[in-house]
């Protein structure tokens, strides 16, 4: 593919065109003649937005408590529905499953979601950035950030260009987190990753959990810090996702166009809150990923429930077609033990809940259901703001999950948002698009 010619220097620069920089690239295009460039080092944005497509439009959910309050979500999602226009799923009968929870300490949330699914989701991405473009947004594909300057506002591409900016903001989302801790290092910005997501993917048929009919993606919160989270359905699979070093298991469901499985997938996590002597959260999920990289012969590994609460480790002759009457999704999984690999305090609290989960909805714990592992969140860098739009030094941002700012697609287009308005009533406006 020829590299795109870029020019020397800009107003912005946004660093990953997933939703946060979409997000940003959005609001300052409609509201300024600034220049913006996009940088993604892919071929097309990735993570959520890519993966199922998934999206909640109902506050708290994907927006931690310390950064948003609900009357601000409320108004700023309105703002984000009219770029991702969201066909919202229906919920129909969820008062009998929350009468049931509440009894054992249970809480399950009433949210309006909308699901875009894994093969319409590139079409949904392709049409944003040819918006953009329309904006006169300069989109840069297949070209990656190398590093920031530690004394100039520049910022160096692989290959050796050096661009200079206004403002950037960094949108480079949970994989990056490392590249972005090297950043901050570089720049002077303090920070913490101490919080980390380490869980289970349940996969089951759609008869053993069948709230999924009338809610598509329950949230289900328990004690101890467990929740559910991302449930697919319909045409349901599990996938493994590359991180450095690991693989984490994740699920994706397809649009209702396509033929359905009639299997359901979603995760259980457990947050964990790390303190000295060990305090990076992004080094604790990957010394748990890579110790079942060595116990599964390098991939992921899964247990049917049967053979679980028979504490016997799970062999190929498990996966058959009698009691155990579905076959995994996730076909380089290896059949194996989870008690020999995940963290007992982890595994009990999880295991609790899901034995709650299976008395709101009896079926869950079906001996033939698969548990995956590991699902791990890690979920972000967690910058020192200097101000409410995500500045953590004059003229740099950094947003969206990968900055502990959002969890999930809507509240990581309003951390671009929010960002976005704090460049937009800056005093650079009086002087725009000029450098």
């Amino acid at each position: 593919m020829k590299k795109k010619v870029l020019k020397s220097n800009y107003d912005i620069i946004i660093v990953g065109s997933g939703p946060a920089g979409l997000g940003v690239a959005f609001k300052i295009a409609e509201n300024s003649k600034k220049s913006v460039l996009l940088l993604e080092k892919k071929k097309i944005s990735s993570g959520g937005l890519r993966n199922d497509c998934k999206q909640n439009y109902t506050y708290p959910v994907g927006f931690p408590y310390e950064h948003w309050d609900e009357k601000e979500v409320e108004v700023i999602l309105e703002e984000v529905k009219t770029h991702l226009n969201p066909k919202m799923e229906t919920r129909l009968n969820i008062e009998k499953y929350q009468k049931r929870a509440k009894k054992i300490g249970v809480e399950i949330l009433s949210i309006d979601q909308a699901h875009v699914g894994t093969d319409k989701s590139s079409e949904l991405i392709n049409t944003l950035i040819e918006k953009l473009k329309a904006l006169h947004v300069e989109v840069a594909l297949y070209t990656e950030a190398e590093a920031l300057s530690k004394d100039k506002k520049e910022i160096t591409l692989v290959g050796g260009d050096v661009i200079k900016f206004k403002n950037i903001i960094i949108a480079g989302g949970r994989a990056d987190y490392d590249w972005v801790q090297t950043q901050m290092d570089t720049i002077g910005v303090t920070y913490n990753d101490n919080i980390v997501d380490i869980g289970v993917r349940i996969e089951t048929k759609e008869k053993n959990y069948p709230i999924v009919k009338e809610y598509y993606d329950p949230k289900i919160l328990f004690p101890n810090k467990v929740r559910t989270f991302c449930t697919n359905s319909g045409c349901a699979h599990i996938v493994r996702e590359k991180y450095k070093g690991y693989y984490s298991v994740n699920g994706h469901s397809l649009s209702r166009e396509n033929k359905p499985n009639n299997l359901v997938n979603f995760a259980m996590l457990k947050t964990i809150r790390l303190t000295e002597p060990v305090v990076s959260g992004q080094q604790f999920g990957k010394i748990l990923g890579e110790m079942v990289m060595q116990l599964s012969g390098g991939s992921v590994i899964m247990q049917r429930v049967g053979d679980f609460r028979l504490g016997s480790r799970s062999k190929k002759e498990t996966f058959n077609s009698d009691l155990y009457d579905f076959e995994p999704t996730l076909k380089n999984a290896v059949a194996a033990d989870l008690s020999l690999s995940m963290p007992a305090k982890i595994l009990r609290d999880i295991w609790k809940s899901l034995k709650m989960l299976d008395t709101i909805i009896p079926g869950v714990l079906h001996p033939s259901t698969i548990i995956y592992y590991p699902e791990i969140k890690t979920y972000s860098n967690r910058p020192e703001f200097i101000d409410d739009n995500f500045m953590v030094k004059e003229g740099y941002y950094i947003i969206g999950d990968g900055a502990g700012t959002s969890r999930g697609i809507t509240g990581a287009w309003a951390s671009g948002i929010r960002a976005a308005n704090g460049i937009l009533s800056g005093k650079e406006n009086e002087k725009e698009g000029e450098l």
